[in-house]
């Protein structure tokens, strides 16, 4: 009842033993995810408490798989070693890179992503949540506490805060797998992949897709939908009520006249079929009717 991340992932975590990556280990610990070591080559050798358990601190990312079996990495280092993270959990053969750090580099963004992809590695991110399989794992920063039960409900997202908000919302039906994407202009996973995958997945009924304006990432989502996924699908565009002809913050809003704006993703989902909200709350609401119907 899962995908990417199952009870049965073993996660190392770089970064473990700064402040932010320290406080998140504890909080995926707690919600069940197996930690088997953290990376820092200053801090090689050292022992962590946990919760209930001490952990290795490791100097290379090949050193903990070889002693641990690690397949999922999550990575909490500042945007100048990002690149270089990566790439050595890459090198060292890990399955899944999830990579929270917002601020990299849209060049080193490319490298790594390239990389990655040449050598087998999924990345998710960056400048993204990670993402929970309730019950069973957590990889990122996502609070376990906002859905504390599997369901049927499979949710991918470019938003950090919208991610948390449905979960939050759709909390009493429950999900079998979250996943933060991030919006930055270069990611690794796209809402396409989890589409592909929950499609896949026997155990999602029914799949939440959270976009956000600028780019085309909706509208080729759009396309996939319409030709490869039979499972109910409902949707909500970020932006519906941004201004017309003003730079949006996000790295990845970038709107170019009519393309990429939220009325026009809404209306390539819909073409496809998807039930669109154009609030959080009123998305949630279509996803319960949606559930009601198959049930």
């Amino acid at each position: 009842m899962a995908i990417f991340l199952t009870k049965d992932s073993k996660v190392i975590v770089q970064g473990m033993t700064g402040a932010e990556g320290m406080k998140h280990t504890r909080r995926m610990s707690a919600a069940g995810t197996e930690i088997v070591g953290g990376v820092n080559p200053r801090k090689a050798g050292r022992m962590v408490e946990l919760d209930d358990r001490s952990v290795p601190v490791f100097g290379t990312v090949r050193e903990a798989v070889d002693r641990t079996g690690a397949d999922v990495s999550v990575i909490f280092v500042p945007p100048p070693f990002a690149r270089a993270a990566v790439t050595e959990a890459t090198d060292a053969g890990i399955g899944l890179a999830v990579l929270i750090t917002e601020g990299i580099p849209v060049h080193d963004a490319v490298a790594f992503q390239h990389h990655a992809r040449r050598r087998g590695t999924r990345v998710i991110g960056p400048n993204c949540p990670g993402l929970i399989t309730p019950g069973q794992s957590n990889a990122g920063i996502i609070p376990a506490d906002i859905a504390p039960q599997p369901g049927p409900i499979g949710l991918v997202s470019k938003s950090g805060t919208l991610t948390y908000q449905l979960m939050h919302e759709l909390r009493d039906t429950g999900f079998s797998t979250c996943v933060g994407i991030g919006g930055d202009p270069v990611i690794g996973t796209s809402h396409i992949d989890c589409l592909t995958a929950f499609e896949a997945d026997p155990d999602t009924e029914l799949i939440v897709l959270i976009g956000e304006i600028g780019g085309d990432a909706e509208e080729r989502a759009a396309d996939f939908i319409a030709a490869h996924v039979t499972k109910p699908v409902v949707a909500y565009i970020a932006g519906f009520t941004a201004p017309e002809g003003r730079t949006m913050g996000h790295a990845g809003a970038i709107v170019s006249g009519s393309s990429g704006t939220a009325a026009g993703k809404r209306r390539a989902l819909e073409a496809a079929g998807v039930r669109v909200g154009t609030t959080p709350t009123e998305t949630a609401r279509l996803v319960r009717e949606q559930w009601e119907d198959l049930r």
